[in-house]
């Protein structure tokens, strides 16, 4: 009998024979480790298993990474994202011939041992101790499903994996003691079942229907015996077996498994021999992974569709939580796009602007009513080349958009009349609207009162745009002096109330500066999702709902399928019916014959307003339907282009303004989006015009396109970037402003020139 210890336990002899029986049954640490066999029992004898019994028993197996698809409205694929490309699928659905391959190169006798192969190990331990080296394993298939586990588990984190895969002994032991228990629990089919699905078969593959799908363009389920020898070879070593970078090598391991597949029984020699002479038979699928591969340029709302996941608490307490969901994949996610409106976005950006111009566009459309978000694009494709950028310029900062927004102009111009009718301003008002006047002062704000105390001034666009008019007229002929006087009739208050009401804000979320500049000229910097959404209140007779690009997620963990809770759209009223259908009526005027006469509709009721900056760096249209709306703009994205004497699209522009180019690519994107459907009207209202005959001078002005400026320097806000704090761009950057142009939060007009 061996001797005990005087405090009991084992002594280290027993210890030494304990660690060896343990060795011999595991089978990796020893033979899988590049030690010979006397030196691991030196190791063994200073004590590296005493702790063996209190190994953790418990393997806590993640849900496997899985390939996320994104659909539009109708369930068309829009792009499949993933972090580790994998279709879990039950061993039903794995071809026989796969079963068998893999279990015939990897572990023959898997059905005949338990967790580890005595037979194998004690092969293995005598081989290696021969060489003094390790020149075979020992590992199980239960052994490297366990191993895989841990790797999975690690994700990218580069030094979980390197711990995960550590060739050392204490991390064999551990790999041994859990797979002892992975086989009381699952037993030999799902072991099975679970290493085929877990383990990696190269080319981005991480399980058999992925790799059935990379290298053969078909299910798991179809593969034949030379299909399935082919990817059980691959296992050993994904880099040199890869068939589609070395067919001789690949071809010689494949024909090693079929070899192997004869001698345990699993074929005939004779359908070996047939196998083996046989082409490999590669119908390779390049992996189509992420957003940049989106059909139709979608890949920005792909893109947005990410950024709202990672953001949504309801997807997760924080970031870290959601981003987890989402690399862990496994999700369907039906998202709101409408594919045949954002093919004809996607098609009228094409025919507009070409993508190496040196300005962009981009256009967003909205459902009023329900908020939800049918097309998203822009002229610069999604990537990471030349006249290429991964900016979204459609949305906000936070969600993948530019730092700051682009300044909108006289698209702002109607939240401010809205204001004011709510604060029961007559649509008819009349204001002396001079060509140019100072701001006037003081002007409420929602504190103290705004003070023109450096004789800031306003001006219109052209000398011949001399006042009175009423509020219909100003609005078709984007008249600045009209819009600034009555902003000191209301005060600042109701209009920032209002563009809260309407969630109208800046590119950076940040709220409005309450200055002239920014509450009536548009200075500051807006999305175009910002911009359609809040038109689209005025198409749904007051009603803001905030945009929504997702329907409905189903998640798969393994092979069982959930629903997940999606945000919703929350509609609030903004403003009174009357009031919406008032401004239904001043914005048709303006597609009708005002400065968005270009972009007008023939075939349905719309309505809508343009917008050019100073310095014609920005062009906007933002219009919109009953039951559609859009905003495009035109810009750089970095705010240094002004758009004087440009080629957009190959068409030659002396100047650029909102109703010349973001016009148009509005009217065809929503000629093609609305194809087909329904066209209800506006309920308008009756606005009298002024005394036609009051300016004859005027008469020969009426009905002005914005192309047609007298002095070609100002654009139709002619506000002036000065009424903002300057320095508080960063330095340029795409989708950032240079430092030396003025956005910010603002706190007084400047000059203009």
């Amino acid at each position: 009998m061996p001797k005990k210890r005087s405090g009991g336990g084992l002594s280290p002899t027993q210890q030494a024979a304990k660690f060896l029986g343990v060795s011999v049954l595991a089978g990796a640490v020893l033979a899988g480790i590049a030690l010979p066999a006397v030196g691991a029992l030196g190791l063994a004898a200073k004590g590296s298993v005493e702790g063996f019994d209190a190994l953790p028993t418990n393997l806590k197996t993640p849900p496997l990474s899985q390939r996320t698809t994104i659909l539009d409205a109708e369930g068309g694929t829009i792009a499949t994202v993933y972090s580790r490309d994998r279709t879990v699928v039950d061993l039903k659905d794995i071809s026989p011939y796969m079963q068998k391959a893999i279990v015939a190169i990897e572990d023959s006798r898997f059905y005949e041992h338990g967790a580890i192969d005595l037979k194998g190990v004690l092969r293995a331990l005598n081989k290696n101790a021969r060489s003094g080296e390790v020149s075979e394993g020992a590992s199980t298939l239960t052994q490297q499903y366990v191993k895989n586990v841990f790797v999975e588990e690690a994700g990218d984190d580069a030094t979980k994996v390197a711990q995960a895969t550590q060739q050392t002994i204490g991390r064999k032991i551990q790999e041994l003691k859990l797979a002892i228990q992975v086989e009381e629990e699952l037993g030999k089919k799902k072991i099975l079942e679970n290493y085929l699905n877990i383990t990696f078969f190269g080319q981005q593959a991480y399980g058999v229907e992925a790799a059935s799908q990379r290298y053969f363009s078909k299910h798991a389920k179809d593969l034949n015996v030379q299909e399935a020898a082919l990817l059980a070879g691959i296992v050993q070593s994904p880099s040199r077996y890869d068939p589609v970078n070395d067919e001789a090598e690949a071809t010689k391991r494949r024909n090693i498994v079929l070899n192997r597949m004869a001698q345990v029984g699993d074929i005939s020699p004779a359908q070996a021999e047939k196998a083996k002479k046989a082409p490999l038979g590669l119908k390779v699928s390049k992996p189509k992974n992420g957003c940049i591969t989106a059909v139709n340029d979608a890949s920005f709302f792909c893109d947005y569709v990410r950024e709202v996941f990672l953001s949504e608490p309801v997807f997760g307490k924080t970031r870290k939580d959601r981003a987890k969901v989402w690399n862990q994949g496994g999700l369907t996610v039906r998202t709101t796009l409408d594919p045949q409106a954002q093919e004809s976005v996607h098609e009228s950006l094409k025919d507009h602007v070409n993508k190496s111009d040196s300005v962009a566009a981009a256009s967003t459309l909205v459902e009023p009513g329900t908020g939800r978000i049918v097309a998203m694009g822009q002229s610069k494709p999604y990537g990471y080349g030349k006249n290429e950028t991964e900016i979204n310029y459609s949305v906000d900062h936070a969600v993948g958009g530019s730092n700051y927004g682009f300044p909108t102009g006289s698209t702002f111009k109607p939240f401010l009349a809205a204001a004011a009718l709510e604060e029961n301003v007559p649509a008819t008002k009349e204001y002396a609207s001079p060509y140019d006047m100072d701001y006037p002062s003081p002007i409420q704000t929602c504190d103290k009162p705004w003070i023109n105390d450096k004789s800031y001034r306003v001006e219109n666009e052209n000398e011949s745009e001399v006042g009175p008019y009423r509020l219909k007229e100003a609005m078709a002929k984007s008249v600045n002096t009209y819009f600034v006087q009555m902003l000191a009739d209301i005060g600042l208050c109701p209009v920032a109330s209002m563009a809260d009401k309407l969630h109208v804000h800046q590119g950076n979320g940040d709220k409005l500066p309450q200055n002239p500049s920014a509450l009536a000229l548009g200075s500051v910097g807006m999305s175009p999702l910002t911009m359609a959404s809040a038109y689209a209140t005025f198409a749904s007779r007051g009603m803001y709902c905030t945009p929504v690009a997702i329907e409905s997620i189903t998640q798969k963990v393994g092979n069982k399928q959930k629903s997940l809770e999606v945000p919703k759209s929350t509609c609030s009223r903004a403003m009174t019916e009357k009031t919406a259908d008032s401004v239904n009526t001043l914005l048709q005027g303006v597609v009708d014959s005002g400065t968005g006469k270009a972009a007008g509709l023939s075939d349905r009721d719309n309505a809508g307003k343009t917008g050019t900056t100073d310095e014609r760096k920005n062009a906007w249209f933002v219009g919109y339907t009953p039951n559609m709306s859009g905003a495009v703009w035109v810009g750089s994205a970095s705010q240094e282009v002004e758009m004087k004497n440009i080629t957009i699209g190959g068409v030659y522009h002396p100047l650029v303004f909102g109703g010349a180019v973001p016009g148009p690519i509005w009217k065809d994107a929503m000629t093609g989006a609305l194809s087909g459907k329904d066209s209800p009207s506006f309920n308008l209202v009756d606005i009298p015009d002024g005394d036609k005959n009051k300016d004859k001078n005027k008469d020969k002005d009426k009905g002005r396109d914005e192309d047609k400026p007298d002095d070609g320097n100002n654009g139709d806000d002619g506000f002036i970037a000065g009424l903002t704090n300057g320095g508080t761009g960063d330095g340029g950057g795409d989708g950032g402003f240079p430092g030396n142009l003025i956005q910010g939060p603002g706190n007084g007009p400047g000059g203009r020139r």
